[in-house]
């Protein structure tokens, strides 16, 4: 439970401050006055001023916000400086202040699947090289060695991981008794072996894992901008179908996100870095969906101007979030108490 409390705040604050940070920088560069930046909801911890900004730690750590001068947030004893306040921008600087939020998680999810991939590696399923060699496993009693690939199971030529593992169970159903023709080095070999079946594991099993393929800066930052595209398609295509009604999504809330990160936690240093990952891209895209109150919702007001030459009435705008708003905060209750309720039907 502490692990994962622990792991959940760790994971929001990255996420959340990153976002945030996107919304301050933003607006900093373009000239539009920031009253608070603050991580947290609820009453204030600790708060500290710079010039025209106040920085605050707030004691609900499940979320935060970059209050703008002139959205319509502004306390009574707040001055908003002339041609300073958000409202009073130009299309393109809103647009532009409101897109960085998400677009900085979106780097973020990058910059961390690269630096996964340049300095930890992923399983090469590609080839047929041994990465690992498990305890007192046929592999280990036969001798296989770490780097060994295997070129051929009973005659039948392997080439990739999949492939080999197929393989491995088709002839290990026929003779448990298996012939390996493998490349150690330069050299050629034969290992004859026997492959049990496993009850423990439901087949058999030879012992081994794929080799981890470790990618160059330049490689790494390329294969992660591809997964960041392919996760993002996959992401748009669940949710086609969840519209559609052709398959159903298990949606998770706050408690399930907390007990995910408490697992990645457990999981290791690097798959915790690539949960955090995956969340970063998360929040930036479901950020840009046409929800009034999200920041995509807001983005939807500023192209419609943009394109009809025409503003909805600030009056008008603010009703349609925050009744958005509620929308999204009860629905997130009632995710939340789904969650809380699998748990505890799992213990």
């Amino acid at each position: 439970m502490i692990t994962s409390i622990i792991a959940f705040i760790i994971v929001i604050a990255v996420c959340v401050i990153v976002h945030e940070f996107g919304h301050y920088i933003t607006a900093k560069i373009l000239g539009v006055q920031v009253h608070e930046f603050a991580f947290g909801m609820g009453k204030a911890l600790a708060q500290y001023r710079s010039k025209n900004t106040l920085w605050s730690l707030r004691i609900l750590p499940i979320g935060g916000f970059c209050r703008l001068a002139g959205m319509g947030e502004d306390e009574d004893d707040e001055i908003v400086i002339p041609g300073m306040g958000f409202n009073e921008q130009p299309a393109w600087k809103r647009f532009l202040i409101l897109l960085n939020g998400s677009l900085f998680n979106i780097i973020l999810a990058i910059i961390l699947m690269s630096a996964f991939l340049y300095a930890h590696g992923v399983l090469n399923m590609q080839s047929t090289k041994i990465g690992e060699i498990m305890q007192n496993f046929p592999s280990e009693k036969a001798g296989l060695k770490i780097g060994d690939e295997i070129l051929k199971i009973n005659g039948v030529q392997v080439k990739v991981w999949r492939e080999m593992q197929e393989t491995l169970q088709l002839e290990a159903k026929k003779n448990e008794s298996l012939s390996l023709e493998i490349r150690r080095e330069n050299e050629i070999m034969n290992i004859n072996l026997t492959v049990p079946f496993s009850q423990e594991y439901s087949r058999y099993m030879l012992g081994i894992s794929p080799s981890l393929e470790k990618y160059g800066l330049i490689d790494a930052i390329k294969n992660s901008g591809s997964f960041t595209y392919r996760a993002t398609l996959l992401m748009l295509r669940g949710i086609a179908d969840l519209v559609r009604g052709a398959r159903e999504i298990d949606v998770t809330g706050p408690v399930g996100i907390a007990s995910m990160s408490g697992q990645a936690m457990s999981s290791g240093f690097w798959g915790f870095v690539m949960f955090i990952s995956m969340i970063a891209l998360n929040l930036g895209l479901l950020n840009l969906f046409p929800i009034p109150a999200l920041d995509g919702g807001r983005i939807l007001f500023v192209l419609l101007e943009m394109i009809l030459r025409r503003r909805l009435p600030e009056r008008v705008e603010n009703w349609i979030h925050t009744a958005g708003f509620v929308l999204l905060i009860s629905l997130m209750i009632l995710i939340t108490c789904h969650d809380v309720y699998n748990i505890f039907l799992t213990h």
